[in-house]
């Protein structure tokens, strides 16, 4: 009788498996990312993959399109090692994802864009979806073939649908946050010309800074990554024209100024991810003076304060262009200890969820794509947000 039953919601339910509080989402292969025109394969060669939920009423003909997020690799061992996880292959991928925050369809919980098409793209290339290039020495055999992978699943969902979309956003989180600054603009050229099309990036703000040893250790990761999975030939031409280094492109604050394509940015000024590995990575650390404050901000010594506040300071002065010449862009800058929220029901629409102005991200979020009022919000510096989840991880 269970076999009987899981069959038919198999069979009877193609596009996802609804509970009262979540939605779960089958897996799609991108069969034709391995013709030889595209060659798209994640880092082990397994072919790409997303999840699709469709839209219905009123929302039918709008799309969002999520980046999934999960760090990079920049080296030979960390690829190699990432290609033998759901980081770096769909072959250990759960095949359904739960779709929740702005990806749930339920309309009192993602009040905006619930009946819309959504898309979650997994990510298997370790770049941010931005490189193009194969390592192959005869033992090994890796893919870089992020670049590839984007325009598969995009020529995949194009006859979906996705070619006749009316509204349709960009978005992503983390290391999906970063790749929407990268494929903003590209994607905009998919669709058609009197489509509304718009970007969001949750925590992928990344920073160009120096670490609490005074070293450039994200920049140098950076460069790394760039040279070993070829990112560099996808990187904004006008950016990498514009930059004496073009690898400065990679980095957000200097990639947004090229961006045509109207932008939301969604950051934590303390951001987590960034605190751990681009300000107190484990190089500048070696004693671990600031585990505990890690762990809890509520542990931060006043001098370890202080530098956080620094590393606040050092984000606004990056987005004060964006800030105050932008028409078209929204920003939300919370004060929490948090890195992507835009994906997780109680930090994006719920009622303890953190708040800006009284607002919710979620409410910012449809304020800005459906121009019902400007949102371009800051937060007080720490401490003074008692909505915040902080979310140390």
């Amino acid at each position: 009788m269970v076999a009987l039953l899981s069959l038919f919601l198999l069979i009877c339910v193609p596009w996802g498996i609804h509970s009262e509080d979540r939605i779960l989402v089958k897996m799609t292969l991108v069969r034709n990312a391995s013709a030889s025109a595209l060659g798209a394969y994640c880092l082990d060669g397994s072919l790409p993959a997303y999840h699709l939920h469709r839209g219905f009423g009123a929302g039918a003909r709008n799309w969002l399109l999520q980046f999934e997020g999960g760090g990079w690799c920049n080296d030979l061992n960390s690829c190699l090692e990432r290609a033998n996880t759901r980081r770096g292959s769909t072959r250990y991928m759960n095949k359904w994802e739960v779709f929740s925050g702005i990806l749930s369809n339920n309309a009192s919980q993602n009040p905006d864009f619930y009946n819309w098409n959504r898309v979650k793209l997994r990510y298997c290339d370790g770049a941010s979806f931005a490189g193009n290039a194969k390592f192959d020495n005869g033992t090994s055999l890796l893919y870089f073939r992020g670049q590839r992978i984007w325009e598969a699943i995009i020529l995949d969902l194009l006859p979906k649908g996705l070619g006749h979309a009316k509204k349709a956003l960009l978005s992503g989180c983390s290391a999906g946050g970063l790749a929407t600054f990268l494929h903003c603009d590209n994607f905009t050229g998919y669709l058609p010309k009197n489509a509304s099309v718009k970007c969001l990036s949750d925590g992928g703000f990344f920073l160009d800074i120096r670490d609490i040893g005074f070293n450039h250790t994200i920049r140098n990761f950076y460069e790394d990554l760039i040279t070993l999975q070829g990112v560099g030939q996808n990187l904004d031409k006008n950016c990498t024209s514009y930059h004496y280094f073009p690898e400065l492109c990679f980095f957000p604050q200097h990639a947004l100024t090229f961006v045509r394509t109207p932008f939301f940015i969604l950051n934590s000024a303390y951001d987590v991810y960034q605190f751990h590995h681009a300000l107190v990575p484990p190089s500048a650390d070696p004693h671990g003076h600031w585990n505990h404050c890690k762990l809890n901000p509520r542990s931060c010594s006043p001098s370890q304060i202080y530098i956080l506040q620094g590393f606040r300071r050092e984000m606004l002065v990056a987005l004060k262009y964006f800030f105050e010449y932008s028409k078209r862009g929204g920003m939300f800058i919370n004060s929490c200890f948090a890195h992507c929220q835009s994906e997780s029901q109680d930090t994006w629409f719920a009622d303890d969820s953190p708040r800006v102005r009284n607002k919710t991200i979620a409410e910012a979020v449809g304020d800005w794509y459906f121009e019902r009022r400007v949102t371009k919000v800051v937060d007080c510096a720490y401490p003074c947000d008692i909505t915040c989840h902080n979310l140390i991880g």
